[in-house]
């Protein structure tokens, strides 16, 4: 069967963010210059929704905030999957566990065997929703990403361990968030680390999100609850 690379996929991003009380940084990679999808650019660790991300038990759920924003404008039951790829996307690129020690008691999904192999079960609770976009049309991948802030607090273990990374991303780095713009990124990531500068000294999740939509008839800077935004402050 044909994959329709052009479609667009439900995808995970998740910035980490390290010492906010003091000199805030965030974990950011390099992409590959081959890579199809942003190549050369510095982003967060995240990616697409796996088929079998939705049936992986979750220790902790998502905040009841964060899952209600999820289900705004988007599929009903997604938003379990979409924690469980954030999760997920986070080991495989950085090596990083979000999760609390425990044994999986059902099958693992082979997408989850090294994660698994931490002997940790994956935890949402501290996940916190705060951008969602979606590509433009034209490009060679489009994702309707949702990008997701958690503290680094609660990561489990070494944060400057990326030994268990794959070679999805390189430079894995800590990057103070003062100096982040500085380095090449795509324009939306730019965009979310003006989100992210906003939530530092607060560790509540957001009431409203912001949604930059793309589509063939408009792009649109959206709020989940809701209303377009104003075009200025």
């Amino acid at each position: 069967m044909t994959i329709d690379k052009s479609a667009i996929r439900n995808a995970a991003t998740v910035i980490v963010l390290r010492d906010r009380e003091d000199d805030p940084s965030i974990l950011m990679g390099q992409r590959g210059a081959n890579a199809a999808f942003m190549p050369n650019k510095f982003v967060f660790p995240g990616g697409a929704v796996d088929a079998e991300d939705g049936s992986v038990p979750l220790a902790t759920p998502l905040p009841e905030l964060c899952h209600d924003r999820l289900c705004e404008n988007a599929p009903q039951g997604l938003q379990q999957a979409l924690a469980a790829a954030a999760i997920r996307e986070l080991w495989e690129e950085t090596g990083l566990v979000l999760g609390t020690p425990g044994s999986w008691t059902d099958d693992v999904p082979d997408d989850w065997q090294t994660f698994a192999a931490t002997s940790h079960l994956p935890a949402a609770g501290a996940l916190q929703f705060v951008f969602r976009a979606l590509t433009p049309p034209g490009r060679p991948r489009r994702f309707d990403a949702r990008f997701f802030l958690v503290d680094a607090t609660e990561i489990q273990g070494d944060l400057d361990d990326f030994t268990h990374a794959c070679d999805e991303l390189s430079h894995l780095q800590w990057i103070k968030l003062s100096k982040a713009r500085s380095f090449d990124l795509p324009f939306i990531t730019e965009v979310v680390l003006a989100e992210v500068e906003g939530r530092v000294t607060d560790p509540t999740p957001p009431i409203s999100v912001p949604y930059f939509r793309n589509n063939d008839e408009a792009s649109l800077f959206l709020r989940l609850r809701g209303h377009a935004m104003p075009e200025h402050d």
